[in-house]
């Protein structure tokens, strides 16, 4: 009797100890990265702080009205930007893409459906950045292969600024650099031309990538905007040529 219940005892042990390995394996799979995991990867904040520019990062999936007025006031200045695209809007908007691109603007990959690119698997994350990069590539199609490369950096914007490992891994593979902001005017929620302009130039320095998005209240907002960048004695240039191959963080 003692046998037989030391038996039923230890076989209740062992199998306690095996649903709790199953169990701690399974909560560790569904547990958020945390900032320590995400911090380790080499996200882009900053440019080149001798380099004498600062980068206008417009993210657009909306405000197509917008786009094409932003890039003439940058134009007028004689000054540049990248404009973060996401997927489904340049199969919409295709000859707006090529006319920023055969502008000199540069276009950077905002993924295909403004997805949470920290929630979403490896091929969820390879899917919607080469679907992105292939719709740009398929609309400059009439470019030559070097007017297209220098259009379409690769350069990824994160929706939302969500930042994962497994995002970070993928882009490691396709050779993408990640890029965040140095400075977020919250344009897209705020609508208030001061507000925008206030959190776009306040302590402005060479190097920064300032967030903005195509909206009524940004093209408002854009000329005293670019006027603050002129009397810091910078200008307003793509963000390839802000990182100037310097990468900097907060």
């Amino acid at each position: 009797m003692k046998e037989r219940r030391f038996r039923i005892v230890t076989s209740n042990v062992i199998i306690c100890a095996v649903l709790g390995i199953v169990l701690t394996t399974a909560l560790l799979a569904l547990t958020p990265e945390t900032p320590a995991d995400v911090a380790a990867n080499n996200a882009v904040y900053s440019g080149n702080p001798s380099g004498g520019s600062v980068s206008l990062m417009f993210n657009v999936y909306e405000g197509t009205e917008y786009v094409l007025q932003i890039a003439d006031l940058l134009e007028e200045r004689g000054f540049s930007a990248t404009f973060f695209v996401g997927g489904k809007w340049v199969e919409r908007n295709g000859d707006t893409v090529l006319r920023l691109a055969t502008r000199g603007f540069e276009l950077g990959n905002h993924g295909y459906l403004h997805r949470d690119h920290a929630a979403l698997n490896a091929k969820q994350n390879r899917d919607e950045i080469l679907v992105t990069e292939k719709l740009l590539r398929a609309t400059l199609s009439d470019l030559t292969p070097e007017q297209t490369d220098a259009a379409v950096p690769k350069l990824f914007a994160p929706p939302s600024g969500s930042l994962g490992k497994t995002m970070f891994e993928v882009c490691q593979q396709l050779d993408y650099k990640v890029i965040m902001w140095t400075r977020d005017t919250v344009d897209w929620r705020d609508h208030d031309a001061a507000l925008i302009y206030e959190r776009a130039v306040k302590d402005l320095k060479a190097g920064d990538l300032i967030l903005m998005h195509p909206t009524e209240k940004t093209v408002e907002a854009l000329p005293d905007v670019l006027d603050a960048i002129e009397a810091a004695g910078l200008r307003a240039a793509t963000v390839t040529e802000t990182l100037s191959a310097t990468e900097g963080s907060p």
